[in-house]
């Protein structure tokens, strides 16, 4: 099944201490299908592996292994976004820019969306969106 997958869910995919249902059902489902992402999904999770080397959760040599695995993953990154519509929701639904890119992608696609984010969970409950 093909999904949206925020950083949130993603970094539970590969955090050595992270575990969550929510994760491991989307990375089931996303098994059979691919996972859609906006290209800020490929920085975010860059980012994310940084900032864990500095608070020593991580090496780099497993940063380097996280990256190569992410690399494995069958991602599909969406650059279409609707700016006027994921400005909208941003504002409508006080979400950072960065969260409505993957609500906005969401609802595009008709695709059920993987989050951990509470408020991004809420913005899609009240947009209709499918949540995983």
């Amino acid at each position: 099944m093909d999904l949206v997958v925020d950083a949130s869910v993603t970094a539970c995919w590969f955090m050595p201490d992270e575990a969550h249902p929510r994760a491991e059902a989307a990375f089931e489902l996303a098994q059979d299908g691919e996972i859609v992402v906006p290209r800020l999904w490929w920085f975010e999770m860059r980012n994310l592996l940084l900032v864990n080397e500095r608070r020593g959760r991580l090496k780099p040599q497993d940063s380097s292994r996280i990256m190569s695995a992410l690399s494995e993953l069958p991602v599909a990154f969406d650059d279409q976004h609707d700016e006027k519509k994921l400005v909208d929701l941003a504002r409508r639904r006080a979400l950072s820019v960065y969260d409505a890119a993957y609500l906005e992608l969401a609802m595009r696609r008709r695709l059920g969306l993987a989050t951990l984010d509470g408020r991004l969970a809420e913005a899609a409950r009240s947009e209709g969106a499918k949540l995983i």
